[in-house]
């Protein structure tokens, strides 16, 4: 009953805005514009501003509070720099200009030409000469609204906090909760800073192809496609990363991308089917090479966006300064479980993982069931920056062998809050070896891991066989590195635009 109720005074409100509009075109206005010269922002206006100066600006954005007071009125109007009143007066711009304002809402988008002034009550404000319509918004927007109760406590009413809301109708939380904005912009200025850093060491930006006749970089579930004219599926990207080792096959020193990586899988607090990617690889290098690269960057994006290195992450304080903690996987496992998982088969480890009453299906193979142990003993005690190394080679198909540890490989995940935000290998380079991993995961995926790849790249393996330098790879996930750093606590709330069920299943 409450919605039919909300549905019905929304059509109200939207009736008498058409009505409006109707009357706004009779008095032959232009109510959608083709332009207007803006030559000042809001908060330059109010940083700059000097008394009896009267300095003219032309500014334009959005109506955010009206307060009329019959031949006289006041009004806040928000551009992306922020908010600024004006004061309209009907003696000063005439009435029929008036009579415009008069038929103008909270939520439309207008241009205000005039002087800067400072009014009794101390607040910078434009008084207005000249009023222009630029966009008349048909639909109200959830303004919300303060009163103060017997207590003298303020009180808010009409948030627009609805997650599933906010999420989907994106252009209205941008408007309505400025916060929201600053993350996306410092998001933008992570990625930019990670381009400059990358930059000034020579690694050259590239693009290899999203949509691939194999997949593989990654243990995933593909999204398929068909391609009509030449008859053949394709998928994807779930990674970048054999694109890119073809490339310092080729003779590149360095290379990078950042990319829009897609993963046919669920959705979670930190999983998105479409998420965004940093992976480089340096060729002469190795994993200890590349964690200090990794401390080097996230210390350099610290400084340069937020200017520090400490932050306040769901009331913890966490420090990226280097160096990080680095732990072994398996030493680790041990240590919180007394279990030396390379010691023990497949069936052995299941047999840990029902004697320890961890919930299992009975079909995962060995690689899964270490990395299973690690999720519940480890994971969430890696609070503090954590480089996570050394791992068995059933979880990492791609790395190379350990140099001194059997089973093991040289890998390292980064870890901070108990997520994973970066994976790194020494790469591995010769291509014998390497063919045979990838016909392990073909048995693996026919054997019912629908995540491991079903085909062997075969064109990869040539390109090893023409030689890989030994080199470093990394991946760093742009959006919970976001996460983190904005102190956000959904991915959704660092994707302008995430995926979403249809709105009519949602109602359904």
């Amino acid at each position: 009953m409450e919605n039919q109720e909300s549905k019905t005074e929304l059509n109200i409100l939207i009736q008498r805005r058409l009505e409006e509009l109707k009357e706004l075109k009779e008095k032959n206005i232009e109510p959608f514009a083709y332009s207007y010269d803006v030559d000042s922002k809001s908060s330059e206006i109010k940083n700059s501003f000097v008394e009896d100066e009267k300095k003219d600006v032309k500014v334009a954005g959005r109506i955010m509070a009206i307060r009329r007071m019959g031949k006289a009125s006041f009004a806040h109007i928000q551009d992306n720099y922020g908010r600024i009143q004006f004061y309209i007066k009907k003696d000063d711009i005439g009435e029929e200009a008036y009579s415009v304002f008069k038929l103008l809402d909270i939520g439309d988008i207008v241009g205000i030409s005039g002087y800067v002034f400072k009014t009794k009550t101390g607040e910078v404000s434009i008084h207005t000469k000249e009023l222009t319509l630029l966009s008349k918004s048909l639909r109200p927007i959830p303004i919300a609204k303060e009163e103060t109760d017997e207590d003298g406590n303020k009180v808010v009413h009409d948030q627009f906090t609805d997650k599933e809301l906010r999420y989907r109708q994106r252009y209205v939380d941008l408007i309505v909760n400025p916060e929201v904005k600053d993350v996306f912009v410092k998001r933008s200025k992570i990625i930019t800073q990670l381009r400059k850093f990358m930059d000034n060491l020579g690694i050259l930006e590239v693009e290899t192809p999203i949509l691939q006749s194999l997949y593989g970089g990654a243990s995933a579930r593909p999204f398929i496609t068909h391609h009509n004219t030449l008859d053949m599926e394709l998928y994807l990207r779930i990674a970048d990363e054999l694109y890119l080792k073809r490339l310092i096959v080729g003779g590149f020193d360095g290379v990078y991308e950042i990319s829009k990586d897609f993963r046919n899988e669920g959705m979670d607090r930190t999983h998105n089917p479409e998420f965004t990617m940093l992976e480089v690889y340096v060729a002469y290098k190795d994993y200890e090479w590349m964690m200090e690269f990794v401390e080097r960057m996230i210390n350099d994006v610290c400084i340069s966006v937020f200017g520090k290195t400490e932050f306040d992450i769901d009331g913890t304080e966490i420090s990226f300064k280097a160096p990080w903690n680095r732990v072994s996987m398996v030493d680790e496992i041990e240590k919180e479980t007394g279990v030396n998982v390379l010691e023990h088969d497949a069936e052995g480890l299941k047999a840990i993982c029902k004697q320890r009453k961890i919930d299992i299906d009975g079909n995962e193979n060995k690689g899964q069931l270490i990395d299973l142990l690690f999720e519940i003993s480890v994971q969430d005690k890696l609070i503090q920056p954590t480089f996570l190394i050394d791992y068995p080679v059933e979880l990492s198909p791609l790395a190379k062998p350990h140099r001194t540890r059997a089973g093991l490989v040289e890998r390292f995940e980064g870890f901070v809050m108990g997520k994973e935000i970066c994976n790194a290998f020494s790469e591995l380079n010769d291509p014998i070896d390497q063919k045979q991993r990838f016909e392990d995961q073909t048995k693996m995926h026919e054997e019912g891991d629908d995540e491991a790849p079903n085909q062997v790249d075969e064109d990869y393996i040539r390109a090893l066989e023409f030689g890989l330098p030994p080199t470093a790879g990394l991946g760093i996930g742009i959006d919970r590195l976001t996460m983190l750093l904005t102190n956000q606590p959904s991915i959704r709330d660092v994707i302008l635009f995430p995926h979403m069920r249809p709105e009519k299943q949602v109602k359904e």
